[in-house]
């Protein structure tokens, strides 16, 4: 029997990660055929690679996708949580991912599209009349440009590979939002516990920031911001300007390892620096985020809007809305795309 998944696609999706299966559950029950290819050897998209102690911000109940819920997990979930949780809901719904399948690619020509791939059999096309790029960030980080040199060596988050490799080093940390703080926590803690460092002989990590940190109360959670961006996202649907961010609540979530860290006064931020020359460290981390993974897509965007109707963005923050990124915030975004797709309503360019 024919499923829409093996029918002749309509859409081909581009990224297996949650911003892509959120959008195939809703693809699926408007009757859609598509395809997903992913460039990663098995499910979970970016958070395969996460670093090992990286914590969801809220607890799972609160991280869903359309459809399924995550699995409950004691506490905030780890990244390993979210990749099981990424293959069940895979499996669940028994959609069609071909992988690994690196997008070279996309043209566009007499209304339809071609997505130019690279298999582990060789080259391959796939043409739809639609193409979902769900490619998320994690594969463009980034680094702000800044003047003088560095002499040591230099991670960013998505390299950061857990505390061990900087046992007896010094260590900056650059960057103000949750991942920095999640990760000169770590850092400072283990030195302590080592022995180190620590308030006794001094702290071996710096934690630089361009603000004071604005840490949440220690008994909300992340749901406090998804639903401050639900809040945002719904009032841009209506046509109402964009409020922005409310920071009066704070950005940091107290997750335990960043509340130890704080409480024994190992997580005191420095003001960064306009050189890299005033960076004395033996290691230099950047936790300054990423920009959305477009690459393939480049030539098909205009300031980040496509030229042509059919070219889908799902994820990647606010170039699509508030909590666009998030895992229980990406589901009404895919679902706006898979009803344009089923329904040919999309916003002509």
């Amino acid at each position: 029997m024919t499923t829409p998944d093996t029918q002749q696609p309509t859409a081909v999706i581009v990224g297996g990660g949650q911003a892509g299966l959120a959008t195939a559950f809703y693809l699926r029950r408007a009757g859609v055929p598509f395809v997903i290819l992913d460039d990663q050897p098995g499910p979970g998209g970016a958070w395969r690679h996460a670093w090992p102690s990286l914590r969801l911000f809220s607890t799972a109940e609160f991280s869903n996708l359309p459809g399924r819920p995550m699995p409950r997990y004691d506490g905030f979930p780890p990244a390993t949580h979210v990749v099981d949780y990424l293959a069940s809901y895979e499996a669940r719904y028994g959609f069609t991912v071909e992988r690994p399948v690196h997008v070279t690619g996309v043209t566009w020509s007499a209304g339809r599209y071609t997505v130019h791939g690279m298999t582990d059999t060789g080259p391959r096309t796939w043409t739809a009349p639609h193409v979902v790029a769900a490619t998320g960030t994690w594969s463009a980080p980034f680094v702000p440009a800044l003047p003088g040199t560095f002499g040591g060596r230099q991670w960013h988050t998505v390299t950061y590979p857990g505390p061990a490799a900087f046992r007896g080093s010094t260590v900056a940390v650059v960057g103000g939002a949750n991942s920095g703080a999640q990760i000169a926590a770590e850092l400072a803690l283990a030195a302590a516990e080592s022995g180190d460092g620590g308030t006794g002989s001094g702290n071996p990590v710096t934690w630089y920031t361009r603000h004071p940190p604005r840490w949440m109360p220690d008994d909300v959670d992340g749901r406090a911001l998804f639903r401050r961006n639900r809040s945002r996202a719904l009032t841009v649907a209506r046509g109402e300007p964009d409020p922005g961010a409310d920071t009066s609540l704070g950005d940091i979530v107290m997750v335990p390892a960043v509340r130890r860290a704080r409480d024994a006064g190992l997580l005191t931020a420095t003001p960064m620096v306009d050189s890299l020359d005033d960076i004395a460290t033996d290691h230099l981390i950047w936790c300054t985020g990423f920009r959305p993974a477009l690459g393939p897509f480049r030539s098909l965007l205009s300031h980040g809007i496509p030229r042509q109707p059919g070219l889908h963005l799902v994820g990647y923050g606010d170039l699509v809305g508030p909590g666009a990124a998030t895992i229980t915030g990406v589901g009404m975004y895919a679902k706006q795309v898979a009803g344009e797709i089923a329904t040919g309503t999309a916003t002509q360019p």
